[in-house]
Formats: C-alpha cells, sequence, structure tokens
C-alpha cells in the first residue's frame, strides 16, 4: 500500500480502533481515508465530540460475496418488496441519520460530506420499497474500484421486516453480477452481521485485500 496519505503508514498507528483525530472533514479527505483503510465516525457521545474520529478496526469485519446467508424465509420476505439504486440517497441516509436511533452518529457534516460524494459517483445507496412504494429500508456506502465500504443500513420497524437484508441481498448481487472479487467492508462485526455471514480478519489482512480490492473495475451501478 501507498504511504503517501494523511494517515501515515499502519505501523505508526495506535493499537486501538480510533487511529486519529481531525477538527474538520471534506469530501477528499474522506476518500483519501477509504483508500488508506480508514473511515470517518463523529466522537458524538465523548468529551471530543467537536471532532472527528477516524477509524480502522483492529479487527475488520467484511462480508465475502459468496457466504451471503439467505434463509429460505428471507427469499420469501424478499419477494414482498421492490429495491432501486440510487433512487432516494436522501431517504436513505436521513432514515440511517434518524436521531432516535440508538447510537446514532450521523451528524450534519457527515450527511454533507456523503451527499457530495454522492453526487460525484462514490456513494452509492440501495433503497427498498413495500407495495404501496413507501421507502422502508435501505442501506449506503462507498464505492471505490472493488471495494465497497458499507456505512449504514436501516428498516422500518413496522413496514419492512427483512428490508435492510433485502437491500444487502441486492447489493451482494451488485457487486458480484460479473464474477469479479469484489471488497464488501462492513467495519465492525455485529451479532446480526455475522448471521447473515460476515466474518472478521485482522487490520493488516484487510489492509492487503483493500490494496488489491482498490485495482479492480468498479462494478455496474443502475
Amino acid at each position: 500500500m501507498s504511504l503517501s496519505h494523511a494517515f501515515g503508514p499502519e505501523e505508526d498507528w495506535p493499537d486501538q480502533d480510533l487511529v486519529a483525530l481531525s477538527d474538520d472533514v471534506d469530501a477528499g479527505l474522506v476518500l483519501e481515508a477509504y483508500r488508506a483503510g480508514v473511515f470517518p465516525m463523529p466522537l458524538t457521545h465523548s468529551s471530543f465530540a467537536h471532532r472527528m474520529g477516524w477509524w480502522s478496526p483492529v479487527r475488520r469485519a467484511y462480508l465475502p460475496l459468496d457466504e451471503l446467508r439467505v434463509t429460505r424465509s428471507l427469499a420469501k420476505t424478499s419477494r414482498r418488496y421492490t429495491v432501486s439504486v440510487d433512487q432516494d440517497f436522501s431517504g436513505v441516509i436521513a432514515a440511517c441519520g434518524d436521531p432516535s436511533r440508538e447510537g446514532g452518529w450521523i451528524d450534519g457534516s457527515i450527511r454533507a460530506v456523503y451527499a457530495e460524494l454522492h453526487r460525484a459517483g462514490y456513494v452509492h445507496s440501495v433503497e427498498t420499497r413495500d407495495a404501496e412504494g413507501r421507502l422502508v429500508g435501505g442501506l449506503y456506502g462507498v464505492s471505490l474500484g472493488g471495494l465497497f465500504a458499507g456505512e449504514s443500513m436501516f428498516h422500518d420497524p413496522e413496514r419492512g421486516r427483512d428490508a435492510s437484508k433485502v437491500a444487502l441481498m441486492e447489493l451482494v448481487r451488485i457487486l458480484g453480477a460479473d464474477g469479479t472479487p469484489r471488497l464488501l467492508d462492513v467495519q465492525w462485526l455485529t451479532p446480526h452481521l455475522e448471521s447473515l455471514g460476515a466474518g472478521e480478519i485482522s487490520r493488516h489482512d484487510y489492509l492487503e485485500l483493500l490494496d488489491l480490492a482498490l485495482d479492480v473495475p468498479a462494478p455496474t451501478w443502475g
């Protein structure tokens, strides 16, 4: 991996998930971060709430495209919904950033930067709608070459059972449609993601996979 980026070489990073702080965040720095294996997340619930945290988990979660677990019930449920790509990014990030969600972290600066990157073609959303056309689930993330870095996903608990999983199914289909090996980064492993087939690798191993992924062509979006 090239070391000519703002975050310095991996060997200089602390042995913890938080590797840097900054006073500001902009689109260029965010793209530089993803290429370095780092992503931004505000330190909203800390004494550094006014600063941006930059993270590279010591144990990184990712979802191999051929290991997504689709149960029979999920396959059946998915037929209730329709999916689209990049048709309502603003609706998806607003739902993901709903302040009533536990552990919410998507603030105004994050929304502004990712909206700019969406307009530039680096950030994509997948939307799930019910039979009445209501947005009931979705996800968004950053696409760079063969990397897709998933940022957040949501579902409407009343109308959108499994709707976020359906969006993930569509994302995996897009990333693997042409048979090209691509990297689906999901940051930290949760029981929910593990149940869908995600696993963990070391930060160093993730950075090696990232090097390969960045040289792979991006999938076809739309």
